[in-house]
């Protein structure tokens, strides 16, 4: 996910996006834990989405104060 397509999402929206992508990571984690995980870099990219999604909510969060 690339961060314009991000920030075009609402908040809501980015709320349940990141929900999910939590959900994803325990999930990797886990297969990678027990040796199933087939794709390592996966890891890195939910990650990378999860710190996407937060930094855009943090901006977005600063601009109503």
């Amino acid at each position: 996910m690339k961060a314009s397509d991000v920030r075009e999402l609402n908040n809501e929206e980015l709320v349940a996006k990141l929900a999910g992508l939590k959900k994803e990571l325990f999930n990797l984690r886990l297969s990678h834990a027990t040796g199933q995980l087939a794709n390592p870099l996966a890891l890195n990219n939910v990650k990378k989405d999860i710190a996407r999604i937060k930094t855009v909510l943090r901006e977005r969060a600063g601009q109503d104060a």
